[in-house]
């Protein structure tokens, strides 16, 4: 993918979690294309059999708020059942405020509002990765 070679890379892997392939296209090749492993949940309710099934292997999770099937608030409390320490991103670009700073507080590593800008995106995740919290 042109135009990414300033943006950093890594080898882990992220499940996206969004209910828009428009999101999820431009995501997983840039993401791809700089190393990660990338694994796609359409809706909370498949985030969280993908995080259960794969808790070990899933270093990140970028959380889009709004979806069917458990959005993602419950999606965020289901997968912090599963592991406590899990780093999750979230982001939306219909959210109400109070519910994000909530989240924020519960542990969420960083808030990242749609629609993304590939090099936000991806500086975010490797700030996540780092174990640095996100503001943006």
């Amino acid at each position: 993918m042109a135009g990414l070679g300033d943006l950093p890379g890594g080898s882990e892997t992220i499940l996206i979690v969004d209910d828009h392939e428009t999101i999820w296209d431009f995501l997983i090749e840039a993401l791809q294309s700089l190393g990660y492993s990338v694994l796609l949940a359409e809706n909370g309710l498949d985030a969280v059999e993908i995080y259960a099934a794969n808790p070990d292997a899933v270093d990140m999770v970028l959380l889009d708020m709004i979806m069917p099937k458990a959005g993602g608030h419950e999606t965020f409390y289901r997968i912090r059942e599963i592991d406590p320490e899990a780093k999750i991103l979230l982001s939306s670009g219909f959210v109400c405020e109070e519910e994000v700073q909530y989240l924020l507080k519960e542990g969420a590593c960083g808030f990242l509002a749609k629609p993304h800008r590939l090099p936000v995106v991806i500086r975010a995740i490797r700030d996540v990765l780092d174990g640095k919290q996100v503001t943006c």
